[in-house]
């Protein structure tokens, strides 16, 4: 069995992009590469098929997140039917989301930071217009939430 997760945030080259590359490692390190598929996507398509923002990659490589393979692209509806569970990093995306969605695809669109346990914050804040440290509070909030899902994850399949 096959669980699938989307990630998503508006323009997919920071937030989204910095969840995919560190759910990807937690994956790996939990040895559930066989069970669990990351993607990420934006609900908008400004920069589809570009790579992650330099400032997002130069943080995540500071971490060991190499997030340089991965390109930009806007949700689509069949994703809406394809992913078992999609993660907004923020309201103004859950909202464009769910109106996407029919009831039933509704039920699986969340907020990321519902997984966090040491923040707080229901919204992981866009750090593109920021200062250079929006880009590590946002790996702190996605890491901490990371983990939380991960574990969620493992008592799905059977894994805990």
């Amino acid at each position: 069995m096959s669980y699938r997760i989307l990630l998503v945030c508006m323009g997919n080259i920071c937030r989204s992009p910095t969840a995919e590359g560190v759910l990807r490692k937690v994956i790996q390190q939990n040895n559930l590469g066989d069970a669990v598929e990351v993607d990420s996507a934006g609900t908008h398509g400004y920069h589809a098929g570009e790579a992650p923002d330099i400032r997002t990659q130069r943080a995540a490589m500071v971490r060991g997140y190499d997030l340089s393979q991965l390109r930009a692209r806007k949700v689509a509806r069949q994703d809406l039917d394809y992913f078992d569970l999609i993660l907004a990093m923020d309201r103004s995306n859950l909202d464009n989301l769910q109106r996407l969605a029919t009831p039933e695809q509704s039920r699986r669109i969340k907020l990321f930071m519902d997984y966090a346990k040491n923040f707080d914050d229901d919204e992981v804040p866009d750090p593109y217009y920021g200062l250079g440290h929006g880009f590590d509070i946002v790996l702190d909030m996605v890491e901490d939430a990371a983990q939380g899902l991960i574990e969620e994850i493992k008592q799905k399949l059977g894994r805990g």
